[in-house]
């Protein structure tokens, strides 16, 4: 049943934000309202209804820090991809490393800051 649920909460809030993105303009920045902030939306509200506001609230902390992360990720993937002459799936895949790192530092500073805190 969670999963019925969690499908049509999902393709309602896709949806949603598909619609939202085709009133936008340009066209690239339309795409900033795909699917990633709208399953992120669906995930949290589903983890609120089935496990609490403290574990949704622990998820969202760390998609924070999954995204921030990949803000850093996306730019230098950006500059590689400007001043090399690389492929584009050869540097996302070189530089993975640095998104699942940088989000698990930022993890690891704030849960060390919380503790001496």
């Amino acid at each position: 049943m969670q999963e019925l649920i969690r499908f049509l909460v999902g393709g309602v809030v896709v949806s949603g934000f598909a619609a939202l993105s085709e009133c936008l303009r340009p066209e690239s920045f339309a795409g900033l309202f795909g699917a990633a902030p709208s399953i992120a939306l669906a995930t949290l509200g589903l983890t609120v209804m089935h496990s609490g506001h403290m574990f949704a609230a622990i998820e969202a902390r760390s998609m924070i820090f999954g995204a921030a992360a990949f803000v850093l990720y996306a730019q230098l993937c950006s500059r590689v991809l400007m001043r090399r002459r690389l492929s584009a799936l050869v540097t996302t895949m070189l530089l993975l490393p640095v998104w699942f790192g940088a989000s698990f530092g930022l993890l690891y500073l704030f849960l060390s800051l919380r503790r001496g805190a």
